[in-house]
């Protein structure tokens, strides 16, 4: 019995988050096709000329404008910006270094040290649960 393998597909906004991109500045083809994991693959592997334009000089999508301005997507919402940012509109935004970035960027901080302070308390944790008892 021969088992037939289908070709796992992606819609391009799967695609587009994978890669990093914001799906509205893809090219056409793109966002009006499928993606399989195979081309998804080779995307990654050899980004053609476009991908690699788009990740240097955007527009970014939110997530990648909060990570290279070192604050959450909330804190991206609550500083007003709800579009897509150019890396020469980040850079001018981390110039400009605006009160509301300042203090976003405290609180990821915080949030942050919170985080590790948790994880190596739950390490903790599990190393005394692995003494023997005496």
């Amino acid at each position: 019995m021969t088992s037939h393998q289908t070709t796992q597909t992606m819609k391009p906004a799967t695609a587009a988050k994978k890669l990093g991109v914001y799906l509205e500045a893809t090219p056409a083809e793109f966002q009006e096709g499928v993606v399989s994991r195979a081309e998804l693959s080779a995307l990654q592997a050899d980004p053609p000329t476009w991908l690699q334009e788009l990740r240097r000089n955007g527009p970014h999508p939110r997530p990648v404008v909060a990570a290279k301005l070192g604050i959450s997507i909330s804190g991206l919402a609550r500083g007003g910006i709800t579009e897509a940012l150019t890396t020469e509109q980040i850079d001018a935004l981390k110039a400009e270094s605006p009160e509301w970035l300042h203090k976003e960027r405290a609180t990821q901080a915080e949030v942050r040290k919170e985080a590790l302070r948790v994880k190596e308390k739950n390490a903790e944790r599990g190393d005394q649960s692995r003494r023997p008892q005496s």
